[in-house]
């Protein structure tokens, strides 16, 4: 069973934003003539790699909500040049918009059972304006 993991994305101030900032990032990597392949890097090594690759995903929490994923492909550990060891979640380019879960801000990333993950929204859902998705949240609509 498919194990994700959740994580703040730090100076994101919406999903439009996370989305923007990826296929700018994709763009620049394409043009250095690197493979256009997002990633996350931690300093901690998940201890259970293969539970996360079976089908998980990394939940993204902006300003204060659970609003997107995406599928994490690989997870490969190394060293810095410093020496300390960190890691790349290798993440699927796609974005996925999630239902919107409120979640406190905490340090690092913490593993998020598949029974409570919000569910995925559909593509006519994800288009709407972010103003208009958090007071449907706040009503507990969205």
């Amino acid at each position: 069973m498919a194990l994700h993991i959740l994580k703040l994305s730090v100076g994101t101030e919406s999903l439009e934003d996370k989305i923007d900032w990826s296929k700018h990032y994709l763009k620049r990597l394409k043009a250095a003539g690197h493979p256009p392949q997002l990633f996350h890097t931690t300093r901690m090594v998940p201890k259970r790699i293969d539970e996360i690759l079976d089908g998980g995903s990394i939940y993204w929490v902006i300003k204060g909500q659970v609003q997107c994923r995406q599928a994490i492909v690989d997870i490969e550990p190394f060293t810095d040049g410093h020496g300390i060891k960190r890691c790349h979640l290798v993440l699927d380019n796609k974005i996925i918009a999630t239902q919107w879960q409120p979640k406190r801000a905490f340090q690092g990333w913490r593993y998020l059972k598949p029974e409570d993950a919000p569910a995925d929204l559909g593509a006519d859902a994800a288009a709407i304006p972010t103003e208009l998705k958090a007071e449907l949240s706040d009503l507990g609509l969205l």
